[in-house]
């Protein structure tokens, strides 16, 4: 069973500015819960509790978000509002929760190995939190941890997307296993259309096995000088083996505007409904 997740959660969130001056972008709210409470609870319901963050300068708000605040909960206590603060009081009992800091912006891959020395030699999963998924019937970090029991093998989530939009994602190829489990062969990062292996892009949600530690340590910076996990995982899938896994539910790109706005709209009116 695997029992950590890591998330990296150090990234300025530039396409929010003026919302991100002094504000993480994991701690933008869709209705009333942040973007990273989202991300931490699934991974709760996958049996990952030991939560490890690789946080950066101003994000200080992500530590006291999972921790208690005796002033307010003092000042609700017996209210109405007390409700409000259940989902959050339970993953602070359940899960732990760790830091460090990645010093210097090197991408997703150097801010996986960075967060080595809070992982160790285990098999762990990877939640960005910008990709808010809704799960069907499991969460999506659920799902891939039973792909991962079953081909014991690093596992990264992927879905469709169009043509057009290839180059803002890492794109996978390789053999079909059945319609959900492809075994990569072929893994770029942001390719111009015409040259794109498939529209099969990896989204927000890894499980990676230790040893990508030593490989990510080996692997030079690619785009914009930063070392990308899309091309440690090529290595790892010509070695060893990867598992493209296309997941069941939904998933929002809330690093954008638009992805924000429609995944407020689907959570309001699922909040509607009940």
């Amino acid at each position: 069973m695997i029992t950590k997740c890591l998330f990296p959660v150090a990234g300025y969130g530039t396409r929010f500015l003026p919302a991100t001056k002094a504000q993480p972008k994991e701690m933008l709210s869709v209705l009333t819960k942040p973007l990273v409470q989202y991300g931490v609870e699934e991974a709760q319901q996958a049996g990952m509790k030991n939560i490890a963050f690789v946080t950066g300068r101003s994000k200080r708000a992500i530590e006291d978000h999972f921790d208690i605040s005796y002033e307010m909960e003092n000042m609700i206590s017996g209210t109405t509002k007390e409700h409000q603060l259940k989902g959050i009081r339970e993953l602070i009992s359940q899960c732990t929760f760790s830091y460090t800091r990645q010093i210097h912006m090197r991408g997703l891959g150097d801010a996986i190995l960075t967060g080595e020395t809070l992982i160790g030699a285990q098999p762990f999963g990877v939640i960005l939190a910008d990709d808010l998924c809704v799960g069907e019937p499991d969460g999506v970090m659920a799902q891939m941890a039973k792909v991962y029991a079953k081909y014991k093998c690093s596992v990264v989530a992927v879905e469709e997307v169009p043509e057009q939009d290839v180059s803002k994602y890492g794109i996978v190829s390789g053999q079909a296993i059945d319609e959900r489990h492809v075994m990569i062969s072929e893994m770029v990062e942001k390719p111009d259309p015409e040259v794109a292996p498939s529209n099969l892009a990896i989204i927000g949600r890894y499980i990676l096995t230790p040893e990508v530690f030593d490989i990510l340590r080996q692997t030079p910076p690619g785009k914009s000088g930063e070392v990308q996990i899309t091309d440690a995982l090529q290595v790892l899938a010509k070695k060893s083996m990867v598992i493209a896994y296309r997941f069941q539910g939904k998933r929002f790109d809330c690093g954008s505007v638009e992805g924000f706005v429609e995944a407020t709209n689907f959570f309001f009116h699922g909040q509607m409904s009940k």
